[in-house]
């Protein structure tokens, strides 16, 4: 099991009261020590206001951050947990994610989903449709992706979202494409876009038992819709509560999401003590849960 970590960027109030140039810094200092230290990934929030009520605090843009650190960094790979399709048309989703490829040397990954927190939507001008609405347009917009990182031009009509000839070059260094992550607790309509779409399905704040039923019932459908289920991977994004504090308790929990045979986990010990010292604590309860964390040259999809 491969086992990434949130990179600070402020959404949950783990910079507030600093100085934003300091609070950057301490971001660009953890992720430098996250790769040192073996963690698989690095990985930001896709937010513009604070959680869980707006505040006049730090939050740093999620594809700003991302570029930034794959200049900082050289082999973990990168991604949101997850983009909000919503707030920016697909194509130019693709757009920024096939330069963030590039620029990383080939470690981005797409996660992405349709989005949820209706007060920076509404502050932001982007209106906040019905989840039904919600999940049609990003339905339109893996559309659109998945054409958009193909081979040649992109043309698609759908109700909520369109590319006509479009050109995205360069694509991107991974091959056959960089891979797409939808996220989303989902059963029926998130779980069938990554059945569709995605190359991993990711959870969010589930428990290591009701994963493993989730699982096989996304395996069945993967090979009643036609698809080789060992090509779907599954990962959770664990609980923040749940990892806060080190001890026997955080190295049962992750021993537990290996067991029943997470690809990846990503967690945020840092959330409330955004240190070298509480990254490297966690580093050490991951491997006496017995995960081995990753040394040496780049980690590949």
């Amino acid at each position: 099991m491969q086992v990434g970590l949130m990179a600070p960027q402020g959404w949950k109030g783990e910079y507030d009261g600093w100085d934003p140039a300091e609070a950057w810094a301490r971001t660009v200092q953890l992720a430098t020590q996250a790769e040192e230290l073996g963690f698989e990934s690095l990985w930001v929030f896709d937010h513009f206001h604070t959680v869980p009520e707006p505040t006049d605090e730090i939050t740093f843009e999620s594809f700003s951050v991302l570029s930034a650190l794959a200049m900082a960094t050289r082999r973990v790979r990168l991604g949101h947990m997850v983009v909000c399709t919503g707030f920016r048309n697909p194509a130019h989703t693709a757009k920024l994610s096939s330069t963030i490829d590039v620029i990383s040397g080939g470690r981005f990954e797409l996660g992405i989903g349709a989005g949820w927190k209706k007060d920076e939507w509404e502050a932001y001008g982007y209106g906040f449709p019905p989840i039904g609405e919600r999940m049609d347009a990003f339905g339109d917009d893996l559309e659109v992706i998945t054409r958009m990182l193909a081979p040649g031009r992109a043309t698609y009509a759908g109700e909520h979202a369109h590319v006509r000839g479009a050109i995205n070059i360069p694509k991107g260094i991974q091959q056959p494409r960089i891979p797409i992550i939808v996220g989303g607790n989902g059963e029926r309509r998130t779980a069938g876009y990554a059945i569709k779409f995605a190359d991993e399905l990711n959870y969010v704040f589930l428990d290591a038992p009701e994963i493993a039923e989730r699982m096989v019932e996304v395996r069945r459908r993967c090979e009643d819709e036609g698809r080789d289920p060992s090509t779907l991977r599954f990962s959770l994004y664990v609980r923040d509560e749940d990892v806060r504090a080190p001890g026997q308790a955080r190295v049962d929990l992750i021993g537990s999401f290996a067991e029943i045979g997470l690809d990846r986990i990503v967690c945020f010990p840092t959330r409330w003590d955004p240190t070298t010292e509480t990254q490297e604590a966690f580093a050490d309860d991951v491997r006496a849960a017995g995960v081995e964390l990753a040394r040496g040259e780049a980690v590949t999809a």
